[in-house]
This record gives C-alpha cells, sequence and structure tokens, in this order.
C-alpha cells in the first residue's frame, strides 16, 4: 500500500503529457488486423477478407474501430505509465477498461496528432485507478478522428490519501460510460472464436512491448503461470466478432466501444463472445471456454443497424 507522504496531489493533476506522433501504413492495419484473430479461421471468410486484402478490387483495406487503440502507445512503450507524484510498481499494472468514441472511419493510413491528458484518478484503498483520455486528430486536416480513455488499475499503489476522504478526481460526464448489466435472456448472437498460442506474439507487433505478455519470468512476478494475452487483443477479438455478426462485417457501423477487461486470458484459450441487441447498442461479454470464466464485458453503440437484421 503507498504511503501518503509519497503522493504529490498537485504534481499529477498539473502534469502535462506531451503531444505524440503516431504514423502507420496499411500494412500496420492489416498486422493488427491478423492479431485480433481476422480471417483465422477461414483466409477468405467473406467478412473479414476486407481488413487485410483488397477484395474485388477495393482500393484500400478496411480498419477495425479497435485499431484507435494503438495510437496512444507511446504513453507506456514498455508497460509504464507516467504518474509524476506516485510511486508505483509498473509489473503489477493491469489494464482494468477502455472506452474509445470514433468520430469518422479510420483511414487505411495516416498520420495522427494526439493530445493527452489525465482524465481521473482515485484512491481505491489496496490499488489506485488512473484514466488517460487521447484524442487523436489526422495532422493534415486537423478533424478529430477518434477519443480513447484507458483505465489502469495499479495494484498496491492505493492508500496513498492524505485525510479519511479517499482521492477523487474526474473531468468527465459521470454518465458517459454507463454500467452495463448483461441481460438474463438468451444472447441474439454468440460467436466463438480461438486464439493461438502465440497470439501475445503476433499481437505484440502492432507495439505493445509489455513484456507481460511475452516474458515468463514478469508474468510470474506479476501473478500468472505464464505471460497473458493483452486485454486490447481481446476485446478486439469481442468487438471484430460483433462487426461479424450484427453488423455484416462492416467496421464503418461502430460508434462507440466500451470494455471491462475481468479476467486474465491465456494465448491459445478460446473465446465466446455472446452478443444482446437493445436498439442500436450492442451489450456483450466475452468467456473463456477452457474455464468457463467471464473475461470482459461492455457494449458497443452503433451508427445504424444492417438492413439484414
Amino acid at each position: 500500500m503507498a504511503n501518503s507522504s509519497d503522493f504529490n496531489a498537485e504534481l499529477l493533476l498539473s502534469h502535462k503529457y506531451p503531444e505524440t506522433i503516431f504514423t502507420y501504413t496499411e500494412r500496420d492495419a492489416v498486422i493488427y488486423a491478423l492479431g485480433v484473430g481476422a480471417c483465422g479461421r477461414s483466409a477468405v471468410d467473406v467478412d473479414e477478407l476486407k481488413l487485410v486484402y483488397h477484395e474485388n478490387g477495393q482500393q484500400f483495406v478496411k480498419v477495425l474501430p479497435t485499431f484507435s487503440a494503438l495510437f496512444s502507445l507511446k504513453l507506456m512503450p514498455t508497460g509504464a505509465l507516467e504518474l509524476p507524484g506516485l510511486e508505483y510498481d509498473p509489473r503489477l499494472l493491469l489494464h482494468g477498461q477502455q472506452y474509445i468514441e470514433i468520430y469518422k472511419p479510420l483511414p487505411s493510413n495516416g498520420y495522427i496528432r494526439n493530445e493527452v491528458s489525465l482524465a481521473g484518478f482515485h484512491d481505491k484503498g489496496k490499488a489506485a485507478i488512473a484514466e488517460i483520455e487521447t484524442r487523436s486528430y489526422e495532422k493534415e486536416s486537423g478533424e478529430l478522428l477518434c477519443m480513447n480513455r484507458m483505465t489502469a488499475f495499479l495494484r498496491g499503489a492505493g492508500g496513498f490519501s492524505k485525510s479519511s476522504q479517499p482521492f477523487s478526481y474526474s473531468n468527465y460526464p459521470k454518465n458517459q460510460v454507463p454500467a452495463v448489466k448483461i441481460p438474463k435472456t438468451q444472447p441474439f448472437k454468440v460467436f466463438e472464436d480461438s486464439t493461438q498460442p502465440s497470439q501475445a506474439l503476433l499481437y505484440r507487433l502492432s507495439g505493445d512491448y509489455n513484456p507481460l505478455h511475452s516474458d515468463p519470468m514478469v508474468a510470474k512476478v506479476a501473478g500468472f503461470s505464464r505471460p497473458i494475452l493483452h486485454g486490447l487483443c481481446t476485446l478486439g477479438f469481442a468487438v471484430r466478432a460483433i462487426i461479424k455478426c450484427i453488423c455484416r462485417g462492416d467496421p464503418d457501423m461502430v460508434k462507440s466501444i466500451s470494455g471491462r477487461f475481468l479476467l486474465h486470458v491465456y494465448p491459445g484459450e478460446t473465446l465466446i463472445t455472446e452478443m444482446w441487441l437493445d436498439s442500436t447498442r450492442v451489450i456483450y461479454q466475452v468467456k473463456v471456454k477452457e474455464r468457463n470464466r467471464t473475461v470482459l464485458s461492455g457494449f458497443v453503440d452503433l451508427n445504424r443497424l444492417a438492413s439484414s437484421l
């Protein structure tokens, strides 16, 4: 548990994160799509080939909306998060939640300017929660493409509050990301997909080099029997399943994404994504088949529904 004398709220809240630039090519978008399982079951998948190949003469590949979560990777090149004013062990950092808003379809290649800020910081006793918001703009046009808010769970870093009231800071509307209740009814759609034993190593090629996902010794220190899958990779699998089953393969239908990471996934495990349709919102949860445990839940808001639904 952190010592209150080691926490400097003024230093933390006044910290200005530098703007970052993220450039990518169509090749990067394709590697990402493969990293989250696109065409993993069939190399000629009718809904997913467009993510990795110029099918039927299309000029550019389609880009998955979750690819935007990579735009802020420079904030954590080795898995650590810069939080001046707080001492914490970066090996004990876990990804808690991810919220994404998509304002226009992601281009197949881009030169992206990111504005980064601390969106929230909370003392939860045994842990601290940090929320980092990244707003991403096309460098040339200046248009806002998307917003990502990453929530990090810092184990062992809580208990630093200097008063009886736990420290809590937030600069976004409380109702922006409503809590999701999983329906008791049968899912509208269910999609089963297998991750590969090398899935984390493949996903790592997209730039998330946290050794928790590749180094057995680091994973052991963090309390896992072996390296675990990136939470954002699991989210990519889930959103890709929704695009396939609900959006008929059209990633441009996605408006916003919310995911709460509940439990780790080991590469090689089977993911079952259950989906419920509530108007233009898809409520979902992902289970690991081998352990029958829920590992991820959330919602995806759509711009519209596919006409064939």
